[in-house]
């Protein structure tokens, strides 16, 4: 079976060398396999992802969905696709895509065929924004007492190392006070965390992920999963759409953004400036660590926004 992967795909397999090799080399079989499992036809293989496959399918009644087969490289990997699972669980269709099935050794879901995403259908920026900020309230719901879903604070300690040893390991691409700010966020925002402030958290909510759904709302994709403040889901838009941030007076453009967002979703807009900078911090590393050309230039922008607002 011949799968054409986006690129960016291939690009962060091979970044991780042989088991990213294996895992190319394995997926037209698992695709095979899982079709056959779930009776299904599949379709073209989606773009728009970085972590994995997702192919268009149809079921054996006729009905659109989707398989989508993670890139779970390492124990990091697969414990973050087990998240997603029960998350989507957890969800239930509500501000989310809906589970059909899934399939643990294979890190592979079956799920509910949705429409296009905000970019897709042409939504400005502040279109995006408002819509990425209704479908959150959608989506939220009492942190769930579960220890496979991190907190908060741990995301934050773990962003910390993470910006720190990344910034390191590529020769230091941006000025060090800009790091030194997205630590301190990252210590103020563990120390900020208490479980009856906590929320179930989507963790990657953009436009990219937000899909037209049958009932004319929109859903979640991708869900990574936290039990965290509302204000950590914010980070997300705020970090991403950087040009018109750049046109501007940027630093405060980004804190216009963050009162925007704060107040579709009545919370303190502090907490979402903080955690937008250790978003478009650590995002910008990792473009810059995973992947080339473009998306190399991508995080450049995102770290050019992050130097502005220190």
């Amino acid at each position: 079976m011949d799968l054409q992967l986006p690129d960016l795909v291939r690009q962060r397999a091979l970044a991780h060398g042989s088991a990213g090799q294996s895992w190319l080399d394995e997926l037209p079989d698992v695709v095979v396999s899982l079709s056959q499992r779930w009776q299904l036809t599949p379709g073209a293989v989606l773009t728009g992802g970085t972590a994995g496959c997702v192919i268009e399918a149809t079921d054996s009644n006729g009905s659109a969905c989707v398989v989508k087969i993670a890139m779970a490289l390492d124990a990091d990997d697969v414990a973050a696709f087990e998240r997603s699972v029960v998350v989507h669980q957890l969800a239930d269709g509500q501000g989310c895509v809906r589970l059909i099935d899934h399939d643990q050794d294979a890190s592979a879901m079956l799920l509910e065929r949705l429409g296009p995403n905000l970019a897709d259908l042409d939504f400005s920026v502040p279109a995006i924004l408002d819509t990425v900020s209704t479908t959150l309230q959608a989506f939220w719901r009492p942190a769930p007492d579960d220890d496979r879903i991190p907190t908060g604070a741990d995301k934050a300690a773990w962003l910390a190392n993470y910006v720190v040893s990344t910034w390191e390991g590529l020769q230091r691409p941006c000025e060090r006070e800009v790091i030194d700010q997205a630590v301190a966020y990252c210590d103020e925002r563990a120390a900020a965390y208490t479980p009856d402030g906590a929320v179930l958290v989507h963790g990657d909510a953009h436009g990219w992920n937000t899909l037209a759904a049958p009932d004319g709302a929109f859903r979640f994709v991708d869900p990574e999963g936290l039990r965290s403040e509302r204000a950590h889901d914010l980070a997300v838009p705020m970090r991403e759409y950087n040009e018109p941030l750049l046109a501007g007076d940027t630093a405060h453009l980004v804190r216009q953004r963050a009162q925007l967002l704060a107040q579709a979703c009545g919370i303190d807009p502090e907490p979402v400036w903080q955690w937008g900078h250790i978003e478009r911090v650590s995002t910008g590393l990792a473009n810059l660590s995973n992947f080339n050309d473009n998306n190399k230039s991508a995080g450049h922008l995102y770290l050019q926004v992050a130097t502005r607002c220190r």
